[in-house]
């Protein structure tokens, strides 16, 4: 375009387009079975199902469509990240926006909020440097286009540049205050980082014999506080396992946590019955709360699965108190669903009455794989809303160790929620090595 824009713009000082919107189950001391048994009636398994029945429309998914899931999650991740990179690229596009708007539009018509909506978008999403420079391209750009149109020097365009300065100052100041923010809470995630990490520090390699693998995800990237635990230790009575969920987040879910960790520490080495420690962990709750003037003052509603694993048999125990079941990975690629055959209320509810504990029992033979985990995992969604089924997902694979259990655990329930989970997941597998030739 060359020459002089004519006719007069559009009066006032602020930066609004005149062309409106419109124009453009368990047996006890027996084998488990292959397949849960619905839960009773009235229980809270039953409750927990017809809940998830009628949230995924009947139950497990047929196997046929995991290749459908597995894909649906990998489009949902790559759309998240074409969408990161259309957000980041916002700034540069508005300034386009401006330029060609101005450029092509009628005299009365001002491309001026694409210029001063740059600056603003870059401010929490580029760096100090990068917040100037569309800044400062924002301003080059709408000075130019009135450079060129050779009307500057008019009252009307002096004011929109002026606003487009004043908009690219406060963006500025915008990105300090942003980036102050973000230091502060990155230090409060490392604290936070730091004392889960004291309540639950990673288990070794190998314990009595087993090998043992645990991961802890957070929902999402950098957020790592929550309630969901694990624990490891070998006793007298053989290596005792721990995973739960307690009620809640934040600080208060990390001192339930560590109130459950510390009383399942002392009662495995000193209780002869999975029974018994489970018994212990309720009073220790109840005693909590009631030092806290109630339950309502602390997170200690907690489902959990406590497990034995002795020495002398290949089998493992199990105390289940309102938690998901765990699952038994077979060397053959067989897996089995260690639900319970009654399903118990969480730790912490015991005001409600007294649930007799009975520890279940399984076989556990070499070269199998005990995989314990908390809700997180089973009810991981798609964008469908389609959930997470590790049963149905894991049958028929065979894996080396825990660790590679968990790894492909963790990078496929990434793949379905494409990367937006909504809920911590704490993963326990131990596996009992096959017996040398």
């Amino acid at each position: 375009m060359s020459g002089s824009r004519q006719g007069a713009r559009a009066p006032g000082p602020f930066l609004f387009l005149v062309r409106p919107p419109s124009s453009y189950g368990l047996l006890p001391r027996t084998a488990y079975t292959d397949s849960p048994r619905a839960p009773r009636a009235g229980t809270l398994g039953g409750v927990r199902q017809a809940v998830r029945s009628g949230a995924d429309g009947g139950g497990r998914r047929p196997v046929g469509q995991r290749e459908e899931q597995s894909e649906r999650g990998e489009d949902g991740a790559a759309d998240s990240t074409r969408t990161r990179h259309l957000v980041r690229a916002l700034p540069v596009l508005l300034i386009v926006f401006g330029i060609v708007f101005d450029w092509l539009t009628p005299s009365q018509f001002t491309g001026s909020p694409f210029f001063a909506g740059a600056p603003l978008t870059a401010a929490p999403l580029y760096s100090l440097r990068g917040t100037v420079a569309t800044g400062v391209a924002a301003l080059l750009g709408m000075t130019g286009l009135r450079v060129w149109n050779h009307v500057l020097e008019e009252a009307e365009s002096l004011t929109e540049v002026a606003t487009v300065l004043t908009v690219a100052v406060l963006a500025v100041l915008i990105n300090r205050v942003v980036r102050r923010s973000g230091k502060q809470l990155e230090s409060a995630r490392s604290v936070s980082e730091a004392a889960q990490r004291a309540v639950l520090p990673e288990p070794a390699e190998r314990i009595g014999g087993l090998d043992v693998a645990a991961r802890y995800e957070a929902a999402q990237a950098g957020a790592f506080i929550g309630g969901d635990m694990y624990a490891v230790q070998d006793t007298p009575y053989g290596v005792r396992l721990l995973v739960g969920d307690v009620r809640g987040k934040g600080l208060g879910a990390v001192e339930a946590v560590a109130v459950v960790i510390g009383a399942f520490r002392e009662a495995a080495e000193q209780e002869t019955t999975l029974e018994a420690v489970a018994q212990r962990l309720e009073r220790a709750l109840a005693r909590e709360g009631t030092r806290r003037d109630g339950l309502d003052a602390f997170e200690g509603f907690t489902t959990a699965v406590l497990g034995e694993i002795p020495r002398d048999r290949s089998v493992v125990r199990l105390v289940n108190r309102g938690h998901p079941p765990p699952l038994l990975l077979g060397a053959n690629g067989r897996l089995r669903v260690l639900d319970p055959r009654e399903h118990a209320l969480p730790l912490g509810m015991g005001d409600l009455g007294v649930w007799p504990d009975r520890a279940e029992e399984a076989e556990f033979p070499c070269g199998s794989l005990l995989l314990l985990y908390t809700d997180g995992l089973s009810e991981a969604r798609d964008a469908a809303g389609e959930f997470y089924d590790p049963a149905v997902r894991l049958r028929g694979r065979v894996f080396p160790g825990p660790d590679e259990l968990l790894a492909l655990v963790v990078d496929e329930v990434t793949a379905h929620t494409g990367g937006r989970a909504t809920d911590d997941m704490a993963l326990l597998s131990v596996g009992r090595p096959s017996a040398s030739p």
